[in-house]
This record gives structure tokens, C-alpha cells and sequence, in this order.
């Protein structure tokens, strides 16, 4: 039975080098000892993986789409074009405000010509009081419908720009949602975009650990389908708990630019708490054969022989720790397949 609780090696060189089983000087080729080793203990947590910096862009005009220039899995910079909706509303709706203005224009002019005429009469006691403030009345409205016109304008030029979706971060196209044709409606999502530079695994820790975890200020991540461990550059946990799965949440920053790597992907983060003596042995020496777990270890003469063993917890580094079927000193092959060819050939040959 797998154990939740897994053991990793510490990331120093000295103490991995230590760590590692290594060759014996008369040992064969392709081959390794099995010995006690200080390793690292730590909590594993299933995780998965995200982008620090992602968005998904909306449509925020409504049109259909006429124009795409990205697919998933393209990389576009910052501002490029990714798709464009037909903008012949807007321009529309730009032609009306522009002519909004003009008359707001024209009618600002005569409200000011007409103010400015009446101001000079009633210097003269040709006019009374009243039609000044008429007049003046006249002219603060005809600026007032001037600076609404303006402001529609530029309200309707802000909108047809947003027939033109522009990538807001520079990275990689995650999934595009509209296809070429497609009717796009405010708030319908286009495109999804990351930033692949900044990757991080988000994990759930139940709360009866957090003790114990708050102290770790190291981990390590393990992608179990291509078998590769990284070293955390930041550890965080969230400050709150979820009510109804008493779960809180951890944040474990990746190094950047990690080649095959991509958000949604499954993950181990191993959250070191402490370390332990352990028998261990390279994982690459495990046989796998329906529920049997077997290596084969090598005689004086440096014959294989299958023996079944008992595994504990997958450690970093590529080993794993031996509970029962080898003892220390023994040496496994770690070329598994070619061992078993050898033990098939007949002697001599």
C-alpha cells in the first residue's frame, strides 16, 4: 500500500551526491548497491499545475468574428493581434457621434455669438437683466450638450476598438474558445492565454498537518508521468481554510521556463519536515510483473537472480525506499530488461 507520507533527498549537492546508491568499485556495469541512507522525510500532496499569469480575453462589443489570426499552442508578444470583429456597427455608431458633435459645435457657436451680443446691449441698457441671464443660460447648455457630444465620441471610438482583441500579456495561447464566423457577445470568452515563464502547483493540505508544515520552507515536485523532480524556488500556504473540506490551499513556485511543463498537468509537491534513515535502492531497478514487485540482484560472479521485494515510498532522485526482500550490500541491476535476457540465455553463450 502506497503511503501518503513520502521521504526526498535534500537539494544540496553534497548531501544528494551522499544520497544517491552508488556503483561498488568491483561492482558490474548497470548496476547499483542497495545501502541505508539519511534522506529527507516530507508530506506528499496530488497538485496541479497553473500559470502565475493568465487570462481569459472576453468580448466586450458584440459582432461576429471575421478575422482569427492565433490557434492554441501559438506564442504571440504583448499587443499582437489575435482576432478582430466585424466593426462596421461601430463605425457606424462613430459616424453618428462625430456628427453629434458638429451640431453640438454649431450650436455652441450661436449660443456663444448670441451671449456675446447680449452682453454688450445690456451694457448699453438696450436689454434687461433678465435676457442676459437668458442668453447665458443659453450658452452654459449649448456647452454642456458639446461636452456630452464629445464624450459620446469618444465612447463610441473607445468601443470599435474593441473589435480588435490584442493579447494583453506576451506567452502562449492556451485554448481559443470562438471559431472564424462564430457571433461574439460581451462577455464571451475568445481566448485563454498563460505566461509558460512563470509556473507554479497548487496543492490541498488537510488541516491536522499544518502544524507540521508551517515549519517547511522547502519542497520538491514530482511529475509521476515523466518521472522528473524539481526543486521549489517558494513554498506558501494560504492563511485560510476551505469550510467545507477543511483544506487549505499551497502555492509552490517552479523554477522558470520549465521545458514540457503546462498548466493543468498533475503533480506531487513533497513538503520536507524533517529526515530519516532509510534503505533504499534505484527506482530504475524495480520489476513490475501484474501485482508482483521484483529486482534482480546480482551474484559474486555477477549473475542475475529475480527476487521479489517489498517498496515503500518513491523518493526523490529516482530512488525508493526497500522494506523487505534485500538486505544492505546487495547489489540490483539497473538495466531490469537486459538482466532478464541474460537469464534466459543458456550458460556459456
Amino acid at each position: 500500500m502506497f503511503r501518503h507520507i513520502v521521504l526526498k533527498l535534500v537539494v544540496s549537492a553534497s548531501v544528494v551526491a551522499a544520497a544517491l546508491p552508488v556503483p561498488a568499485a568491483d561492482a558490474p556495469p548497470d548496476s547499483a548497491t542497495v545501502a541505508w541512507r539519511e534522506v529527507p522525510t516530507s508530506f506528499a500532496a496530488e497538485a496541479t499545475v497553473e500559470a502565475l499569469r493568465q487570462a481569459t480575453v472576453a468580448a466586450q462589443v458584440q459582432g461576429r468574428v471575421v478575422e482569427v489570426r492565433v490557434d492554441a499552442g501559438d506564442r504571440v508578444r504583448q499587443g499582437d493581434l489575435l482576432m478582430r470583429i466585424d466593426e462596421r456597427e461601430s463605425n457606424q455608431a462613430v459616424a453618428g457621434a462625430e456628427a453629434n458633435v458638429a451640431q453640438a459645435q454649431a450650436q455652441l457657436a450661436n449660443a456663444r455669438a448670441t451671449y456675446e451680443r447680449t452682453k454688450n446691449l445690456f451694457a448699453q441698457k438696450f436689454v434687461s437683466q433678465s435676457a442676459l441671464d437668458q442668453a447665458q443660460a443659453a450658452y452654459r447648455a449649448a456647452d454642456a450638450q458639446m461636452k456630452a457630444a464629445s464624450a459620446n465620441r469618444g465612447q463610441a471610438t473607445t468601443s470599435r476598438s474593441f473589435t480588435s482583441i490584442k493579447a494583453p500579456l506576451a506567452g502562449v495561447v492556451a485554448e481559443r474558445h470562438t471559431e472564424l464566423g462564430e457571433m461574439a457577445t460581451p462577455g464571451k470568452p475568445l481566448l485563454t492565454l498563460y505566461d509558460p515563464g512563470g509556473l507554479r502547483v497548487v496543492a490541498s493540505v488537510p488541516q491536522y498537518k499544518l502544524a507540521e508544515l508551517r515549519g517547511a520552507v522547502r519542497a520538491k515536485v514530482e511529475f509521476p508521468d515523466t518521472g522528473k523532480w524539481v526543486d521549489a524556488t517558494e513554498v506558501e500556504l494560504l492563511p485560510v481554510a476551505d469550510a467545507r473540506t477543511h483544506v487549505v490551499r499551497a502555492r509552490v513556485q517552479l523554477p522558470e521556463d520549465l521545458p514540457g511543463v503546462v498548466p493543468g498537468m498533475f503533480a506531487r509537491a513533497h513538503f520536507i519536515v524533517g529526515q530519516a534513515k532509510k534503505l533504499v535502492m534505484p527506482q530504475q531497478a524495480i520489476v513490475k510483473r501484474g501485482e508482483l514487485t521484483a529486482a534482480y540482484v546480482l551474484d559474486d560472479k555477477g549473475m542475475p537472480q529475480l527476487r521479489q521485494v517489498r517498496t515503500g515510498a518513491v523518493l526523490a532522485d529516482g530512488l525508493i525506499e526497500v522494506l523487505a526482500g534485500l538486505s544492505p550490500g546487495e547489489k540490483v541491476s539497473t538495466a531490469p530488461v537486459r538482466a532478464g535476457i541474460a537469464l534466459k540465455q543458456p550458460a556459456g553463450q
